[in-house]
């Protein structure tokens, strides 16, 4: 049995391992990069060890202090986690080598499905249906531009070697393969160290439907049920489901056969994913993640399977506690991911401390993974992830009401969220009606990721919040002629709350308090429960709210969506709002590529500068006609969040 496991990677996933690995009694060892100092996972694991600064590329991708590592500590095991080196065949021939036990797949059959290429012609042998498209070796720009005029507009450039939508891009003009070609080599040289792409048919309105597959050492496999991931942006999964709605059992069984076919082609072992694209009755294969899903946990709460637990007892050499006939699906699960991102801003991520966090209460129906807490930090070095929010029900309409209910209890501070994204994606119709499919995000994002306007109920709230601010205040000068709570004379005590763009004033008396909002009056009474949680009664309905604030901003978490107010009496300006272009960092990162000369002309919109951060590309564009006078950063230089990248000066 397998005793000390190294976890090659970091944050949720990492916790994750580490609990399942705990539960068998092994000793758990984490790694961590300079920014990770702190991080749960180095603090939930037995021993842990420095890898280097906080770039990835110098730390977890690191091979080299990773074995390092595991000779010190005496690892018998790796767990790579998901992303990282987790599908590096290398990784895990090098393991193989230095008789440290990868706890997934032998390098072999990672390489066989690394490839995108090798991978179809594995499915064009076992008769599984392919997309059509170019899989070949020749990456000639003018070739590949030719093999999409045969395939027909519109097509998908897809990195042959990646995965989570990184070097991917949509063409659906002729005119713009060759700029969005280069753009898929850069992101997956950059993510995966190889720029290797294919070409294949874009299919419209396609699910995504991917089934969880399991072998051992012994040759044995099954399918533990199939997950519904339709629901994406930017080609990355946001909610998912287990098992996927509205497939007939006969359909059901067929793709789960068909992946478990590609698992035996390729000798497959421990925990895999293989997705189809399934368009009405016909399915076809997109990939295999040699690995285990980000999604992993809603399989697990419908099989009753620690997916995880396995993957260690078949890297040991147990054989599978399961055979086909065995396993049983029951209720219906969702998974949710809570990003740090801000969905009205075209879901850019927000790096920062998360100043509050907190989720509904765990149970056997309410999961949530996470590798943070507060206080802790967004790093912009790294994936935007704060948790994943899984549930379960007797039925999928129970299900996603659970979903929705537990997202409108989980509060975050500190940095941008998408929480109201996804209430919003729980109370969308096509999921509701299980007709969703993968661009439904992208053809309803504007209404989607609509911020919520203040109503009276967040400004009341806020009112009270600053009001219980002030008493806080007033208690630390220890001055009796200071304190809110003891003014009682006759008179009104009047209370202006700074919030900008709206006229909210408290009206203080030994009745009580009175609340003006932009003309309108309320009574207000409440209670604050700790530092961030609030109770206000507003014309006696009771709110319950998290918030925070400080000498800028008053954040109201109410009901799961994030309202955020800028105060009046904050003492600087930001740099979105002092006047600055649109060719400001938008987060700290690296600059990619120049795409002008200059001097060059340029109109409004044109694309001028990429950069890149949190493991996404961002193209910068010119705020308005003139002339580019010059760029402020070389390419491959580091940036901070608000520095001018370019300058663009208007013709006179």
């Amino acid at each position: 049995m397998l005793r000390r496991i190294l976890i090659a990677n970091r944050g949720e996933i990492a916790c994750r391992v580490i609990r399942s690995a705990k539960a068998l009694g092994m000793h758990t060892i984490a790694v961590y990069s300079d920014a990770d100092a702190n991080a749960q996972h180095v603090k939930m694991a037995d021993s842990a060890y420095h890898i280097g600064p906080a770039p990835s590329k110098s730390s977890y991708l690191d091979m080299d202090k990773l074995f390092a590592v595991a000779e010190k500590s005496g690892a018998d095991c790796i767990h790579p986690g998901y992303g990282f080196l987790s599908e590096n065949e290398a990784f895990a021939a090098l393991c193989e080598d230095k008789g440290i036990t990868f706890i997934g797949p032998y390098a072999k059959s990672i390489e066989a499905m690394g490839s995108k290429t090798r991978a179809k012609e594995i499915m064009a042998d076992a008769n599984v249906p392919l997309v059509p498209g170019y899989y070949g070796e020749k990456q000639d720009p003018t070739f590949l531009s030719d093999e999409a005029d045969k395939i027909g507009y519109p097509v998908l450039i897809k990195a042959a070697y990646g995965g989570g939508g990184k070097g991917m891009r949509v063409v659906r003009e002729p005119k713009d393969f060759m700029s969005a070609l280069e753009g898929a080599k850069r992101e997956a040289i950059s993510s995966f160290g190889n720029d290797l792409v294919l070409i294949e048919r874009y299919v419209d309105n396609p699910r995504h439907v991917e089934v969880q597959v399991f072998a051992d050492k012994h040759g044995n496999c099954v399918y533990l049920g199939d997950r519904d991931c339709s629901l994406q942006r930017r080609h990355q999964k946001v909610i998912e489901e287990a098992p996927a709605p509205g497939l007939s059992d006969t359909m059901r069984k067929a793709m789960g056969e068909a992946a478990v076919r590609c698992a035996k082609a390729i000798d497959y072992v421990g925990a895999g994913t293989v997705e189809f694209l399934l368009c009405g009755e016909e399915f076809f294969f997109m990939e295999m993640n040699t690995r285990l899903q980000v999604e992993h946990p809603v399989t697990e709460m419908v099989t009753g399977v620690d997916l995880v637990k396995w993957q260690i007892a078949v890297a040991s050499g147990a054989q599978l506690p399961l055979t086909q006939e065995q396993v049983v699906i029951s209720g219906h699960s969702f998974e949710a991911r809570l990003y740090a991102e801000d969905p009205s801003e075209q879901f850019m991520p927000s790096s920062g401390t998360l100043t509050h966090l907190s989720f509904p209460t765990a149970s056997d129906n309410v999961r949530i993974d996470t590798g943070v807490t507060s206080g802790d930090e967004i790093s912009s070095f790294y994936d935007p992830m704060v948790a994943k929010l899984i549930v379960k029900g007797e039925d999928r309409t129970a299900a996603l009401s659970l979903l929705e209910r537990s997202l409108h209890e989980t509060y975050v501070g500190g940095v941008k969220a998408n929480i109201g994204f996804l209430i919003a994606l729980c109370q969308a119709q096509p999921l509701q009606d299980a007709t969703m499919d993968t661009h439904f995000i992208d053809n309803n994002c504007d209404e989607l990721t609509k911020e919520p306007a203040p109503d009276y109920r967040s400004m009341a709230m806020a009112a009270w919040v600053y009001y219980c601010h002030l008493q806080a205040k007033d208690k630390k000068q220890h001055s009796p002629w200071t304190q809110l709570s003891g003014f009682k004379l006759n008179s009104v005590n009047e209370i202006k709350v700074p919030l900008a763009d709206h006229t909210v004033v408290l009206h203080a008396n030994t009745n009580g308090l009175k609340l003006d909002i932009d003309g309108d009056s309320y009574s207000l009474a409440g209670e604050q429960l700790d530092n961030n949680r609030y109770i206000a009664v507003v014309n006696g309905e009771r709110l319950r709210a998290d918030a925070t604030i400080d000498d800028e901003t008053l954040t109201v978490l109410l009901d799961g969506l994030q309202y955020a107010f800028t105060l009046t009496s904050k003492h600087y300006i930001g740099a979105e709002q002092a006047g600055s272009d649109a060719l400001a960092a938008p987060m700290n990162g690296t600059v990619v590529k120049h795409l002008l000369k200059v001097g060059s002309l340029v109109k409004q919109g044109d694309a001028i500068v990429v950069m890149e951060a949190m493991k996404m590309e961002y193209t910068l564009n010119a705020p308005f006609d003139g002339v580019l006078s010059s760029y402020c950063y070389g390419e491959g230089e580091l940036v901070s969040h608000g520095a001018l990248l370019a300058v663009v000066e208007e013709q006179s």
